[in-house]
């Protein structure tokens, strides 16, 4: 009988909505997961709905240029994926994700009422201002204000939610069991795909009545959306899978480097592994041990019971002596900061897409007979190739990799390389469409008779990059992170984003500062991108990330997977590492 029980329970350590041992027959599974991915799917349409055309408000509504529009997109983007390190901490420390993603839901709703009600009662006048003819008035300060509070709600509850139901949609699937162990690999794949079809909503209809000037009531259907998502949530409740939270990891992290450094004299010789440190009660906390791996042996001065050292009268004092997995835990986070940092450039060409792809767009032939495409609506043709690139990744490039090189295909490190390199692609793309569009330019301030069709490949191969670089991320910072940081893992996904736009912004300011002069040349992007060279940003960003590119193949190599107690996959976590060098 206890043998059926042990069979019938998930060996996670998850927990059901009653804090008992959770029913594998009961609850997760692709249950819980298929409720998780239409709340991010409408939670995705809320959110860009708001995102998608921000850079336009700021230009149409709020009177700015197209330069601080585009960087006030950047810092507010930026912004909404630093607050993702706010959520994990707050869901990894103390409340766990469930409700986390719940209170962050609820802010993400009341700011999307804020910006609706600010809209109509203040920002929109004249009545029928914001299209691309009738400009609004200035705004007073309050008015103003009452704006960027609202958008930077909206920006915490985003944040906040983001790396929370990614993670707490992995939860619901069984590490330990092969067959659920797929499904959770094939659920971060699934999960970006409906992040994309959730957008497809927002940069189709709604970009159409919000480019026609009808704000409010774009921004009314976001609120409705996310309002629809924090219900199908909570409704949901009786069937999720739940993890408690490991406590705060600040504390854990300093103990082992202060205790490293109370031995600082003290060597570690290689074969001495088996005196590291290490107590079942102190180290997992609700998760996985960590074996302990080669590199950074400073670290593992803290977990070696010197001669002056009982292990009884240390168990835990943490400060003086650290557990392997606390070792282990500061060392799996080192080694994926230097992962993580080069993931940032890319960021950078992905936010393009939210500010000078709409800008570029604008300033082309957006007419089809007697219709005007909205320029934001281009990144339709990014979520079509994000939704076939899935598709053909999962289906047939994966399958036919691993037949043909006898492995398990291609890794979440080689995955995260081949985005980089059509990232690259992607910005050359772009400089190319420019300069065609540069040659077409017409008499009309900032216009050209080049259609905005030209804008399809640089699209297409965003999604494409997306695909192999935010998919392979999301797998990668979730199953490396230890398992008391899982939250932690995917807002670093998030904060590479978050990161990408910061300096996106800051790139955009030194160009405009290094390449104004005069009159005749007021930057490479000016209000009038006809007297500008938007070409050469494009191909400046395509340089770095080609360096970008050079340097992520070396920290690649250098990388060690991580090891976990009670993971059967060791032995294919080393051919992994063989994989990526060869």
């Amino acid at each position: 009988m206890e043998e059926k029980v042990y069979k019938e329970c998930t060996q996670d350590g998850a927990i059901d909505s009653h804090g008992l041992p959770a029913d594998r027959r009961r609850t997760g599974t692709w249950v819980a997961g298929i409720l998780i991915l239409v709340n991010q799917g409408l939670a995705t349409l809320a959110f860009f709905g708001v995102g998608v055309n921000l850079v336009l408000f700021l230009t149409r509504v709020m009177g700015q240029d197209n330069a601080d529009a585009a960087n006030n997109v950047s810092k507010w983007t930026g912004t909404v994926y630093i607050f993702s390190l706010l959520g994990a901490f707050v869901s990894d420390s103390y409340l766990g994700r469930y409700m986390t993603c719940a209170i962050f839901q609820v802010i993400f709703v009341v700011g999307l009422a804020s910006l609706s009600l600010t809209t109509y009662l203040f920002l929109l006048e004249p009545n029928g201002c914001g299209d691309k003819e009738l400009p609004c008035t200035s705004h007073s300060s309050y008015q103003t204000a009452l704006f960027y509070v609202s958008i930077y709600l909206i920006a915490l509850g985003n944040g906040g939610y983001q790396p929370n139901i990614a993670t707490f949609g992995a939860d619901q699937f069984d590490e330990e069991d092969p067959k659920e162990q797929h499904s959770k690999i094939s659920f971060f794949s699934y999960f970006y795909l409906a992040l994309n079809l959730g957008s497809l909503f927002s940069n189709t209809i709604l970009n159409y009545f919000e480019d026609d000037g009808l704000w409010t009531l774009g921004f009314w259907a976001s609120a409705g959306s996310a309002f629809l998502a924090l219900v199908l949530f909570l409704c949901g409740t009786p069937w999720y899978r739940y993890f408690k939270p490991g406590g705060n990891p600040v504390p854990r992290f300093c103990q082992v480097f202060v205790a490293a450094m109370r031995k600082w004299k003290v060597k570690v010789s290689p074969g001495e592994e088996d005196q590291l440190h290490e107590v079942e009660e102190c180290s997992t906390n609700g998760g996985r041990k960590m074996f302990h791996t080669e590199g950074f042996r400073f670290l593992d001065k803290a977990a070696l019971i010197t001669s002056q050292e009982s292990k009884q009268e240390n168990e835990c004092s943490l400060w003086h002596l650290s557990t392997v997995t606390q070792v282990e835990e500061v060392k799996c986070i080192l080694r994926l900061l230097p992962i993580w940092l080069c993931t940032i450039l890319f960021s950078v060409v992905f936010s393009q897409m939210a500010s000078l792809f709409v800008e570029q767009g604008a300033a082309m032939d957006t007419k089809i007979s007697s219709f005007n495409i909205p320029p934001a609506s281009m990144s339709c043709f990014d979520i079509l190739s994000v939704a076939s690139c899935i598709f053909i990744y999962r289906r047939v490039l994966d399958p036919l990799v691993a037949k043909t090189m006898k492995s398990k295909g291609i890794t979440q490190l080689q995955r995260m390389g081949i985005g980089l390199v059509l990232a690259i692609m992607a910005m050359v793309a772009a400089g190319l469409v420019e300069q065609f569009r540069l040659k077409h330019a017409t008499s009309e301030e900032g216009s050209s008779s080049l259609s905005i069709f030209w804008q399809v490949p640089q699209y297409v191969l965003i999604g494409a990059s997306e695909v192999f670089m935010y998919v392979g991320q999301l797998e990668f910072f979730n199953g490396q992170a230890p398992d008391r940081l899982k939250s932690f893992g995917s807002a670093l996904c998030m904060t590479s984003i978050s990161l990408g736009n910061y300096v996106s912004s800051l790139l955009v300011a030194i160009v405009m500062k290094i390449s104004a002069r005069d009159d005749d040349m007021p930057g490479w992007i000016p209000g009038n991108l006809n007297k500008g060279h938007l070409d050469r940003f494009y191909f400046l960003l395509a340089a770095l990330t080609a360096a970008d590119f050079v340097i992520y193949v070396a920290m690649a190599r250098w990388y060690k997977y991580v090891k976990f107690q009670g993971n059967n996959d060791e032995e294919d976590i080393n051919k992994e590492n063989i994989e990526l060098k060869v």
